[in-house]
């Protein structure tokens, strides 16, 4: 005799312990609460005061003026000063990055490097010391590559 439970149903008969699982419970319906809370925020009207407004170069040198004065005079913290302002911190860390002038790579950076660093570590001058050589050393490679090629083209009359 075959165990009844351990023999295969055929394909269209349902068996006792699968028809008990396939029925599921209907789902719940929400509640007035969770309804309200999911319904959509109007957005808020845009004023005139939230437009976009367009800085000269000489208004935004004023103003970081004014709030480093402010900084300065301990009228309170970076955030609230820059707030207070008009603008956004990530707008006042751009125009503070314009405004420096960009140290140029083959300047005198360098020096400049080796000598806050000799008053530091002896290795941290000694690493200053070879980037400074290593750029000078590549600029001179650069030069002798540019004076070959040209010389290649002359040969070549590709200029």
């Amino acid at each position: 005799m075959a165990d009844e439970n351990n023999t295969p149903a055929a394909a269209g008969e349902p068996t006792e312990g699968t028809a008990a699982a396939k029925q599921k419970t209907p789902r719940r319906k929400k509640t007035a609460a969770a309804t309200i809370h999911a319904a959509p925020k109007a957005a808020p009207a845009k004023t005139q005061s939230t437009k976009r407004k367009i800085y000269s170069g000489s208004e935004k040198a004023d103003l970081l003026k004014a709030i480093s004065a402010q900084i300065a005079e301990g009228k309170g913290p970076l955030r609230e000063v820059v707030k207070g302002a008009g603008i956004s911190m990530q707008t006042y860390y751009l125009w503070q990055r314009h405004e420096k002038p960009v140290a140029k790579k083959n300047g005198k950076p360098a020096a400049s490097k080796v000598a806050k660093a000799s008053s530091g570590g002896h290795e941290l001058a000694e690493l200053v010391q070879l980037e400074a050589e290593n750029q000078r050393l590549r600029l001179l490679l650069a030069e002798k590559l540019r004076a070959e090629n040209l010389e290649l083209r002359k040969r070549l009359g590709m200029n």
